[in-house]
């Protein structure tokens, strides 16, 4: 998924990601549980544990420190609002995520004191807004590169719809060479890094794809 500067983060990643998954009576493993059981819609679980990972990936790239309990309760319910059961079609789905954590985590252990960070790190985890603390600032930046690159063309292209309705391929792929708002909206040190590396992948996968299917017609 991330390739020369961002190799030592992959590897990083790949520990982070297979250490031995917490008790299911823990904060943590209620969490994982929830989401594994509810934000599937849009391939939101898959996406959620990749931002957790890059985030602190990240984090340890640019020698900063994350409160551990804060990014992962964040980067696994970030995408709560987008989901039909718990979305509110009147307000930006990171306002109603930030606004519903409390159906997983108000009746657990985690730290009540830190519920307000992980209320503002969801908040702001979208491109156009203004991410402050350290978690919310990593998360942000890692929920942008997951729409990047060719794990965000991967999960894209997971979303097309079969059946030839919408999203169809050549939708996706024109929805690709549109990404500057996106890019523009990258903060960090290793998340700009990475940004040039991702762009890069999407420019030379697209440049290809589009020379082969007539300008994505025959998609």
């Amino acid at each position: 998924m991330i390739k020369r500067t961002g190799l030592s983060l992959l590897i990083l990643g790949l520990i982070v990601a297979t250490a031995a998954p917490a008790a299911a009576e823990t904060w943590r493993g209620k969490v994982t549980e929830f989401a594994a059981k509810n934000l599937q819609e849009y391939l939101i679980y898959s996406h959620s544990r990749r931002d957790y990972v890059l985030a602190k990936n990240l984090a340890a790239a640019d020698h900063v420190t994350l409160d551990e309990d804060v990014i992962f309760a964040a980067a696994y319910l970030h995408d709560m609002g987008d989901v039909s059961a718990f979305a509110d079609p009147k307000k930006e789905h990171a306002d109603v995520g930030a606004a519903k954590i409390d159906i997983v985590l108000a009746k657990t252990d985690f730290p009540k004191a830190k519920l307000d960070a992980v209320r503002a790190a969801i908040r702001t985890h979208n491109p156009d807004r203004n991410p402050i603390s350290a978690e919310a600032r990593y998360l942000h930046d890692a929920d942008i590169l997951d729409n990047l690159g060719a794990s965000g063309w991967a999960w894209a292209l997971e979303l097309v719809d079969k059946n030839g309705g919408k999203p169809t391929g050549p939708q996706t792929a024109n929805g690709f060479t549109n990404s500057a708002m996106l890019e523009k909206g990258v903060v960090t040190p290793a998340g700009k890094a990475e940004r040039a590396i991702r762009v890069a992948e999407q420019k030379a996968f697209l440049d290809a794809l589009r020379r082969e299917t007539d300008g994505f017609k025959n998609l």
